[in-house]
């Protein structure tokens, strides 16, 4: 059993992912039996969270060395999409792109715009136009604070996707106006688990947490999930198997002003930190997916989530929603269609 704090923890969301088994050829599946498997387990810090694997494989010397290359593969990514490295491509295009089109390489080009698409088929609330939002409220290399109605007016003015200017055939991006940020924390550490992923697929590891198959002889990797009010409990545990599960909640960094919780997840739409939802768990096929589907649903909350979830495949959502009169949360679980 593995605990949301086991695998990445990070003040945004935890993703894990399971795949199937490995293929040994082009004809037919793995068939290795589970007492000639070795184990290793790893951990590092990277894009702000601890991310751990692991893994079961058939080389007791190469297991090692391939985590090692997964761990090195979320630093390849950090490198390429944070916006707090100012040497990485997407702190050039935050500098740049309101004076000129930023030509950048076709891996960040198509991440963006897979985040854009996020963007528009949530209507907004999920948004990676949000960095002037954070920045405002205190989020950005910081423990959080409210700003003044001229600056959120004004942070307002600079977030939304219709700012940003894709170009497809010359992979350039543009902003329409000085100000305009990239902010890709919210789905980037889920696309750095499906690519550890599918680096552990190449290189034949059997299974492991975060990236390829169940735990030898289980039929699954069984994970629980933290209570979002008191986090020595255990809230919920979900089975993991072919499948990514995210979480986005509140508690983790926030700040307490006039009697009032304002959490970091914010809703894009009206420039204020998401309300009404101590938490969120999404399960889904993929870590890309379940990372943008955790915000985005933690700013709908279960009632306005209806329609969007019913458009998705394959997804689960598990909302927990404060109970006023006892202090407490109760669970909504809702399943797409």
């Amino acid at each position: 059993m593995t605990s949301v704090g086991a695998t990445a923890r990070c003040a945004s969301a935890f993703v894990a992912v399971s795949l199937a088994t490995i293929t040994t050829g082009p004809h037919h599946a793995a068939a290795i039996e589970p007492a000639h498997l070795f184990h290793h387990e790893a951990s590092r810090i990277s894009m702000a969270c601890e991310y751990a694997i692991e893994a079961y494989g058939p080389d007791a010397d190469a297991l090692p060395r391939i985590v090692d290359e997964g761990f090195d593969e979320v630093d390849r990514i950090d490198r390429l999409m944070s916006h707090y490295k100012s040497d990485s491509p997407l702190s050039r295009v935050n500098r740049e792109a309101a004076q000129h089109p930023v030509a950048v390489d076709p891996e960040l080009f198509d991440f963006i715009a897979d985040a854009m698409r996020y963007q528009h088929e949530s209507s907004g609330a999920f948004d990676i136009t949000v960095g002037p939002l954070m920045k405002a409220w205190g989020f950005f290399r910081g423990d959080g604070r409210v700003p003044s109605d001229d600056e959120l007016a004004a942070a307002r003015r600079l977030v939304g996707g219709a700012h940003v200017i894709l170009n497809p055939t010359s992979r350039t991006i543009g902003f329409d106006r000085s100000g305009v940020e990239l902010d890709l924390g919210g789905i980037a550490k889920g696309y750095a688990v499906d690519r550890v992923a599918g680096l552990f697929k190449r290189r034949r590891i059997t299974a492991a947490l975060i990236s390829a198959g169940a735990p030898p002889g289980r039929d699954g990797w069984t994970v629980t999930i933290q209570d979002p009010i008191d986090s020595r409990k255990i809230a919920l545990t979900v089975e993991l198997k072919d499948r990514a599960v995210s979480v986005a909640g509140s508690s983790e960094k926030s700040f307490e002003a006039g009697g009032v919780t304002y959490s970091h997840i914010m809703d894009p739409r009206t420039g204020t930190p998401a309300q009404g939802v101590l938490s969120v768990v999404v399960l889904a096929s993929s870590g890309t997916e379940g990372d943008a589907l955790d915000d985005a649903f933690f700013v709908l909350g279960p009632e306005r989530s209806r329609d969007y979830l019913n458009r998705l495949r394959a997804t689960e959502v598990f909302f927990f929603v404060p109970v006023r009169s006892t202090g407490g949360f109760e669970i909504d679980h809702r399943i797409s269609r």
